[in-house]
């Protein structure tokens, strides 16, 4: 197909077929004659019934909820054509004991399908690849009929699939071959929730995910930026007091400042700051209490005075007695440490932070919000400066969940090989097949107890990349893909 094409015909289907067709739920219609494959066609949603049936019963319950919510009203001198498709198979159905599963695979109820195949003696299912229009367009309302033309050709393009090439493919072999659907417990929650997509924002993320998920949709799973979260891209700035100054305020102004955005960011990692240390004259700055005692002073401005040591350890003794010395005790500051500094660190076992690299672990909790263990943390917090030392526990974490986003990609990529002689209905797999997949172009090599452990990881419902047939055994589990771990 070249990229550009001209329409001059219009087929004609309901207004909810084609909103299915939009919506990545189906891939067929049912023309009332056969459509020659190769043949291309602008989408026309009738604003009649065209159905044998009632709507009420021509469609499945939960897509008439949504359908209803999300087709524009059309009037009755004017339709909206926002799409276009091409015929790429055209089969004719003629038993009925094939159109359950047909069913179960679209929006049509068995009962429809069993009452045009009375009328008609057979069905015909066009298999459309859809493409979406750049700009809809507006015509009049023509006199029912399958085909009808356009007042003007229609210049189109390919630019723009409702699916790609992969996902369409496996829509289509699915078809073909009548394999139930893989995930019906998805698609009843979609349907559940995607009534509320239009005035929740929330449900509608999860929405688009899930419609990912069931191959409704080719787009990609993309997080999008949290606007609650804009305050990490402060937290180094409110560090350096020159910027405070700049911008007016006193000192003191940008001490609190600075306190104040990491207390947000220690809580945001997972420490339990307590409210009883705020700072202030004489005061303890920060006070973590779990999972392990933590006593922070923060330093804003270009360089960390000498006597910070020992102001944590006057002003922590004070406060905390005897709890002082088996806290975890840790400076953050955007200047760089003198010797003298660094030295009284070693001597009084206290760590420092530069303000960025407390930026750089609350930035990697918010990206992937398991990814800090504080336990583990804790064996990072050494006396003296240790921005190294963190780098190393955030490099470790970062590897650590490239390997699994391999390893989920393994399972994706096994899944998306030709399987035309695969028996395997879910397209699910061993760990040994992951493991050898995995093997040939990553290293360090894996074995299969490793490749479980991770596997059984990334299939828990609280992670949901990875799905899991439980097998007799360890070894005999099957695994199949869910959904990807992006990583930048």
């Amino acid at each position: 197909m070249s990229n550009l094409l001209l329409l001059n015909t219009a087929l004609c289907l309901s207004s909810t077929d084609v909103e299915g067709l939009l919506q990545g739920r189906i891939i067929i219609a049912l023309p009332r004659t056969f459509i020659q494959p190769g043949r291309s066609f602008a989408l026309y949603p009738s604003p009649t019934s065209i159905n044998v049936l009632p709507n009420e019963e021509y469609y499945k319950s939960n897509l008439l909820a949504i359908t209803q919510k999300v087709i524009p009203p059309i009037s009755s001198e004017t339709v909206w054509i926002q799409s276009w498709g091409k015929c790429e198979l055209c089969q004719i159905v003629n038993n009925s004991e094939s159109l359950k599963a047909l069913s179960q695979l679209n929006i049509w109820t068995t009962k429809e399908l069993q009452e045009i195949l009375l009328q008609r003696k057979h069905i015909f299912l066009a298999y459309l690849r859809v493409y979406l229009l750049s700009e809809p367009i507006e015509i009049a309302v023509n006199p029912q009929s399958q085909f009808i033309g356009l007042p003007d050709p229609l210049k189109v393009s390919v630019d723009l699939p409702v699916l790609n090439d992969r996902t369409f493919a496996q829509r289509k072999r699915q078809l073909e071959k009548l394999e139930p659907p893989l995930h019906p417990e998805l698609e009843e929650l979609q349907s559940a929730i995607a009534s509320l997509t239009i005035s929740q924002p929330v449900a509608k993320q999860l929405d688009d995910d899930i419609k990912v998920f069931l191959d409704w949709s080719s787009d990609k799973l993309i997080k999008q930026p949290d606007p609650d979260l804009a305050w990490i891209n402060n937290i180094a700035a409110l560090g350096d007091r020159s910027i405070e100054k700049d911008e007016g305020k006193s000192n003191y102004q940008a001490g609190t400042d600075f306190e104040i955005i990491a207390r947000r960011s220690l809580d945001f990692l997972g420490f339990k700051v307590e409210e009883n240390y705020k700072g202030g004259a004489g005061g303890l700055d920060l006070f973590c209490s779990q999972p392990y005692p933590l006593v922070c002073e923060c330093k804003a401005g270009k360089s960390i005075p000498d006597r910070a040591v020992e102001e944590l350890d006057r002003i922590g003794k004070r406060h905390l007695k005897e709890n002082y010395l088996q806290a975890m005790r840790l400076i953050i500051g955007p200047g760089q440490p003198t010797k003298n500094l660094k030295e009284s660190a070693q001597i009084s076992k206290i760590s420092i932070i530069n303000v960025m690299t407390l930026q750089k672990l609350v930035e990697l909790k918010a990206k992937y919000p398991g990814a800090i263990n504080l336990v583990e943390l804790q064996q990072y917090l050494e006396p003296g400066q240790i921005d190294y030392k963190i780098d190393e526990y955030i490099d470790k974490a970062e590897k650590e969940i490239k390997l699994r986003s391999q390893l989920i990609t393994v399972a994706k990529e096994l899944s998306e090989q030709d399987n035309e002689t695969s028996k395997a209905t879910h397209q699910s797999f061993t760990v040994t097949e992951i493991r050898v997949h995995y093997n040939v172009t990553h290293n360090p090599k894996l074995n299969d107890e490793v490749v479980h452990d991770l596997l059984i990881e990334l299939s828990s419902p609280l992670t949901g990349y990875l799905g899991r047939i439980k097998g007799s055994n360890w070894n005999s589990d099957r695994f199949y893909f869910l959904r990807n771990l992006p990583i930048n």
